[in-house]
C-alpha cells in the first residue's frame, strides 16, 4: 500500500471483479455466502463498489443491497486494514444515499476490528441476537468455525445502523 496515493471508488464489475472478489471474500469470508438473520446472501448477487489506487490496483470492495430507506451492507472486505480504503467505501456509499436512510449491517460478536471500525465512523449497536451463529451453523452454513478472532466463541450476531444524516 505504500505509495497509494489517492483512492477511487467505481462499481463493481462482475465481468471485470468477480475472480478477484472470490478470493478476497474466501480469505476474510470463508467464502461468498454469508449467514444473517437466519439466512444466506450471496454477497456478490447484489451491486457493489471497488476502490481502486492510482494504478487501478483493486484494494477493497463493498457489496451492499437496497431496499427502500434501508441499505444493508452485505460485506466490506480490503486487502490491507487502516489505509483508508473502508472509509472511502463507506463514503461513496453514503454518497448514494438520501438524507436519512439507513444503512445496517450484521457482524459477529467475535468481530472486535469491525466493531472499532464501525462505532468510530458513528454506527450504533442496534440489535444482539444471542445464539444466531450458533443456529446458522446448524441449519445452513455449518463451515462456520466455533471459535473466531482473538480466540472468542463465535456465538452471535450484532446488528449496527447508521442513519445518512450523520456523518461518517
Amino acid at each position: 500500500m505504500a505509495g497509494v496515493t489517492a483512492i477511487r471508488v467505481r462499481d463493481y464489475s462482475p465481468a471485470m471483479d468477480a475472480a478477484w472478489a472470490v478470493g478476497l471474500l474466501d480469505e476474510m469470508f470463508g467464502g461468498r455466502l454469508q449467514a444473517r438473520r437466519g439466512q444466506l446472501i450471496d454477497a456478490l448477487g447484489v451491486p457493489g463498489l471497488v476502490a481502486v489506487d492510482d494504478a487501478d490496483h483493486r484494494l477493497g470492495m463493498l457489496m451492499y443491497q437496497r431496499v427502500a430507506s434501508e441499505c444493508e451492507l452485505v460485506a466490506i472486505a480490503a486487502s490491507r486494514g487502516r489505509h483508508g480504503v473502508g472509509t472511502a467505501l463507506l463514503e461513496a456509499l453514503q454518497a448514494r444515499l438520501a438524507d436519512g436512510d439507513r444503512i445496517w449491517l450484521v457482524t459477529t460478536n467475535d468481530n472486535l476490528d469491525a466493531l472499532r471500525f464501525y462505532q468510530r465512523r458513528g454506527f450504533s449497536l442496534c440489535a444482539l441476537r444471542a445464539g444466531a451463529v450458533d443456529d446458522s451453523r446448524r441449519r445452513l452454513k455449518p463451515s462456520i468455525s466455533l471459535t473466531g478472532a482473538y480466540g472468542i466463541p463465535l456465538r452471535d450476531e450484532l446488528e449496527l445502523e447508521l442513519h445518512t444524516s450523520r456523518k461518517l
